[in-house]
């Protein structure tokens, strides 16, 4: 009989629940495929800077335990939820210097959504690649420069030091943590018994501009900028060209996107070019030079640098996982 993998969920006032419930499921329903007489695959703890309960942002409580010592995480993994209390819990700083301390002695360092704010504010994931959700993917590399954010993949690894997007992509992240420990086939049972996808590891994007475009007005502005550049993403365009074509001046179209998209219209174009190089490569497009032209990227060389910047794989990378 093995001894038991033990996973610490740290959370903070004002967590998102699923951040932490999530992955608890995912670790939990192991022992539902496995032989009973291999004991319980892993143990579940909660903890949090004074232990007790602790409320989320939904007002349910989770019980915790005081943070440990940090030299007895080794051999554990460490999951970082996060949640709308993360700029109060960085002000406070006391997860932070812990984590300095513990993060390094965990077999695996993991954080969900906004947790990867707390990990970089411990210094840990300078010079690494991570991801957070997209809406703060930008606020991460800002407030912490030495970090290589990723846009838009759904969850890295750099080492030993794991990151992922927003809510349920913290039990995609796990289910992958779970493949490594126990191999594909019992990770698929895992998988279809939460209901689940089973991705495949990394690369996977976070989101569709597609459904992001239908959160613009019917019929207004964007959705009709959106449907016109579809048709022209072979073409060189710029935000002149995207705004003399919806009658507006560019200030005025880079704020209807801020507004509607939580974006720049720049960043509008690159996601919709990013989708359709992911379709093409999707359907097994043999040619990366015809994927770069079809897409607007021009060339091999800034297809990948799109690629490796967003998902943190290569396009052939993408095509090899992903290609029906």
């Amino acid at each position: 009989m093995q001894p038991p993998h033990n996973v610490l969920l740290l959370v903070f006032p004002e967590f998102q629940l699923l951040d932490a419930t999530g992955p608890a499921d995912v670790f939990a329903a192991v022992a539902e495929h496995l032989p009973k007489q291999l004991g319980v695959p892993y143990v579940l703890r909660g903890i949090s800077a004074n232990g007790g309960l602790v409320r989320s942002s939904t007002g349910l409580e989770l019980m915790t335990e005081a943070l440990p010592e940090p030299t007895s995480l080794a051999g554990c993994t460490l999951v970082v939820a996060g949640g709308f209390g993360i700029q109060r819990v960085m002000g406070q700083g006391v997860l932070a210097r812990w984590l300095r301390e513990a993060g390094p002695v965990a077999a695996r360092c993991c954080s969900v959504c906004t947790g990867a704010f707390l990990l970089a504010q411990a210094g840990l994931l300078d010079d690494r690649s991570v991801v957070t959700h997209w809406k703060y993917a930008s606020l991460l590399q800002r407030l912490f420069p030495k970090l290589r954010v990723q846009q838009d993949a759904l969850f890295v690894r750099d080492g030993d030091f794991y990151s992922s997007a927003g809510v349920t992509a913290g039990m995609d992240l796990c289910l992958s943590l779970v493949e490594e420990d126990h191999g594909r086939a019992l990770s698929l049972q895992v998988a279809k018994g939460l209901v689940m996808y089973l991705r495949r590891p990394g690369g996977q994007r976070q989101f569709s501009a597609e459904l992001l475009a239908q959160q613009a007005p019917e019929g207004g502005l964007l959705e009709q900028l959106v449907h016109w550049l579809r048709g022209r993403l072979h073409q060189e365009l710029d935000i002149e060209a995207m705004a003399a074509r919806a009658a507006v001046s560019p200030r005025t179209l880079h704020r209807h996107c801020q507004a509607e998209l939580g974006m720049t219209p720049a960043k509008l174009l690159f996601q919709l070019r990013l989708e359709e190089a992911c379709r093409l490569l999707e359907a097994g497009t043999p040619s990366l030079k015809r994927t770069a032209e079809k897409t607007g990227f021009g060339s091999e060389y800034n297809l990948r640098r799109a690629f490796v910047q967003a998902l943190g794989v290569t396009p052939s990378e993408y095509r090899q996982r992903f290609c029906r």
